[in-house]
């Protein structure tokens, strides 16, 4: 098919890599950015696969960048959106100035996460043309974004027209041969349940970081509260880690956006509100647990943090627990030693060059130079199975602040630590 890409997101990339990748003919306009500047952000470079097929698609043809050009009439036979929310305004005009370039048949694919009904009101906009349009919500996760679109457990299908769902289904064929994929609805229901779910996933890393807090107080070891939660099926083991606090630009801001829609509809969410709230608590919790350890005598100290990105595999630090952390030590004169395996250039670029901050390029133990203090607070693999002995001679303070529960409380407690986690700290011996 003769596909054309709107956008400059994550999602934009990984669609046009992967459906070059499978034979269609796909051009990509990365609308507000242009391409060489794409092809060098970190976010790109980190993500596995998607560079490299975004090359080799180039290079087979199968895939051409235009960020203006105009296109025949009559050429495209899917239109996909993959904007950001902030682009929301500039929808309409790009569906109307494509419009004659849409061959009959054609669909509209909104992978957008907009505000509920958009996907009709953009459908509308082309109806003279008999042009049908579909919600298939953007169900990426960063770091995995190569593996979560060619390789999916479902997708969200909003669509009211059987030719259209033929026409998605032949599209994405090849990423849908091991079994089904596609659950169809409403287009407004599926706009309506990608909210929901990343609603749902908050409120329960959210509770469960209440239920943390509540084990810290009685001196319980929240492990033994999530294995047991786990086992019982009416709950299950996912989402339920206990840790510092989530970010991510697209996670956060789909909370944003269903309390949006809540609000617009009259109906506001005290529940949202407080996953929310809980969790921008939840991102100064490190802090916390030093300030305790140190009776508030802080200034002059110096820290170690491992991990920037807001999660593994990402170059990303959109609202990343590492940035409101940062500033609460700095605000008491602690000196950071920040190690990230590839998010140090992001944190650069939002901060600046601060006089507290050191970024350590190398390897990790290198942050660790008479530090008085180790915090955990992205779960790269590189930080599981640290070098304790060299640690040891690093951390003058003898203190790990484990923000992600990666390691054994009793364990580090017997390499000569201090250990506090999030709901977790070694038993007395």
């Amino acid at each position: 098919m003769r596909v054309v890409i709107h956008g400059s997101e994550l999602s934009a990339a990984t669609a046009a890599a992967a459906l070059a990748w499978v034979g269609h003919h796909v051009i990509w306009r990365p609308l507000g950015s242009r391409w060489q500047e794409l092809r060098h952000s970190g976010w790109l470079q980190g993500e596995p696969m998607v560079g490299q097929r975004l090359d080799e698609a180039l290079a087979s043809g199968h895939l051409k960048i235009d960020e203006n050009g105009p296109l025949p009439k009559a050429s495209v036979d899917v239109l996909w959106l993959a904007l950001s929310p902030r682009q929301r305004d500039e929808a309409p005009s790009l569906v109307e100035s494509e419009a004659e370039c849409l061959s009959e048949g054609a669909i509209l694919i909104n992978n957008a996460t907009f505000p509920v009904g958009d996907t009709e009101r953009l459908e509308a906009l082309l109806a003279d043309r008999g042009v049908a349009a579909v919600a298939l919500p953007d169900i990426l996760e960063e770091g995995r974004a190569w593996e979560t679109f060619t390789r999916a457990r479902r997708w969200l299908l909003g669509c009211d027209d059987q030719r259209a769902e033929h026409q998605v289904r032949e599209l994405m064929r090849a990423f849908n041969r091991r079994h089904e994929v596609f659950q169809r609805m409403p287009k407004r229901a599926a706009e309506l349940t990608k909210l929901a779910i990343n609603g749902m996933l908050a409120t329960r890393i959210s509770y469960m970081n209440e239920m943390a807090g509540l084990a810290d107080t009685l001196g319980v070891d929240v492990e033994y509260v999530r294995q047991g939660m786990g086992a019982d099926p009416r709950i299950g083991y996912e989402y339920l880690y206990p840790g510092c606090g989530f970010g991510g630009p697209n996670f956060s801001r789909d909370l944003v956006g269903l309390a949006d829609v809540q609000s617009a509809s009259g109906r506001h969410s005290e529940l949202l509100d407080q996953v929310l709230e809980i969790n921008e608590r939840k991102k100064e919790t490190l802090f916390r647990k030093l300030w305790a350890y140190h009776h508030g005598r802080l200034e002059g100290l110096k820290v170690a943090i491992w991990g920037a990105a807001f999660k593994p595999g990402t170059a990303r630090i959109d609202q990343a627990p590492v940035l409101p952390l940062l500033r609460a030590l700095w605000a008491q004169g602690v000196h950071v030693y920040l190690h990230d395996p590839v998010a140090l250039p992001a944190v650069r670029e939002v901060v600046g060059d601060h006089p507290l901050l050191t970024l350590c390029h190398g390897e990790p133990i290198d942050a660790c130079q008479q530090v008085d203090a180790l915090m955990l607070v992205t779960e790269w693999k590189a930080y599981w199975n640290p070098d304790w002995e060299a640690l040891k001679s690093g951390v003058s303070g003898r203190l790990i602040l484990d923000g992600r529960n990666i390691y054994d409380p009793d364990y580090v407690a017997s390499q000569g630590f201090v250990y506090r986690g999030i709901g977790r700290r070694a038993e007395p011996q």
